[in-house]
């Protein structure tokens, strides 16, 4: 029975993720159990939200300051070690960057002798990122370039989702074709069809980074071309070294038509599958067990002095 954790966006909550995320999951069989927390902050909804849900809304940490986000870790973390355990946590935009921190740190600091294990063992990124001042916090270089895009893709995502409520409450202004994250897409900093070099990923030089500085368990990293932030979900793509990767052709959401939640849902499977497998590793004893199982009965008699 896979178990998985599912950690929502800024200004979001349980209760609107598990609807965000309802028809890829309903993809999947009963076998499958998504657990669905409330971060541990009130907060004002993200912009737009509230044009849809009228819930109280949550989240990760009020400043994304390094001590903020150890906070949110060890919280997040206490909860999976009392509830889990967990195969993997699903998680979107700011939850992605709790888990993808979480793991990084971890990464970072993997021969310490007291270090705990993560509490998941593969994630699913939706829309996602990787905060800069954590980055920092370990000692990474973010460079002025990165620091720009992030506040202006930041800002353009704000501005965009917020014209939800714009127009729903001035329905003129909707024109018949174009969807909300079309209105963006002249200022979106990006093209989606060139993949940057991993010496410049929005000015991020991956080159440059340790060796250690990486995510390592499996990881699914979902991203949206129209997305404003889609560099910030390219950049924690190039992080992981075992993800699959999928562009939804959406904006910074979940799509839900029947072809996006198939693919969403058959990543999801094929994640859970890959930390899932028995291990195939023989040891040397089952090397000399076997061997001996080979031998002719009459070899039986030999004794232990004559080996």
């Amino acid at each position: 029975m896979p178990r998985i954790l599912c950690l929502h966006g800024h200004g979001t909550s349980a209760s609107i993720f598990r609807s965000q995320t309802a028809a890829f999951r309903s993809k999947l069989d009963e076998s499958y159990v998504f657990d669905f927390i409330d971060a541990p902050f009130h907060s004002q909804s993200a912009p737009g939200i509230k044009t849809i849900y009228k819930t109280q809304t949550y989240t990760w940490w009020p400043q994304g300051t390094p001590e903020s986000i150890s906070f949110a870790h060890k919280w997040v973390a206490d909860y999976a070690r009392e509830n889990g355990p967990y195969d993997a946590f699903c998680c979107f935009s700011q939850g992605c960057s709790l888990t993808a921190t979480m793991a990084l740190y971890h990464a970072m600091n993997i021969n310490k002798p007291d270090l705990e294990p993560l509490p998941f063992r593969a994630a699913i990124f939706i829309c996602g990122g990787v905060p800069f001042p954590a980055l920092e916090d370990m000692g990474l270089e973010v460079s002025p370039l990165a620091h720009e895009i992030n506040r202006y893709t930041g800002a353009l995502l704000n501005d965009t989702a917020g014209r939800l409520t714009v127009l729903a409450q001035n329905l003129y202004l909707i024109k018949p074709g174009l969807g909300l994250w079309e209105y963006a897409a002249e200022r979106n900093l990006h093209n989606p069809e060139s993949r940057p070099e991993r010496n410049n990923v929005f000015g991020l030089d991956f080159t440059k980074f340790p060796e250690n500085a990486r995510i390592k368990i499996p990881t699914v990293n979902i991203y949206g071309s129209k997305d404003p932030r889609w560099p910030a979900g390219i950049q924690l793509a190039e992080f992981c070294d075992d993800t699959m990767e999928f562009d939804h052709g959406g904006g910074h959401d979940i799509p839900r038509s029947t072809q996006v939640s198939n693919k969403i849902a058959d990543m999801v499977r094929q994640v859970i599958e890959r930390v899932n497998l028995p291990s195939t590793k023989i040891t040397e004893d089952e090397i000399v067990l076997e061997e001996l199982s080979g031998l002719k009965v009459e070899y039986a008699t030999i004794s232990v002095d004559e080996l």
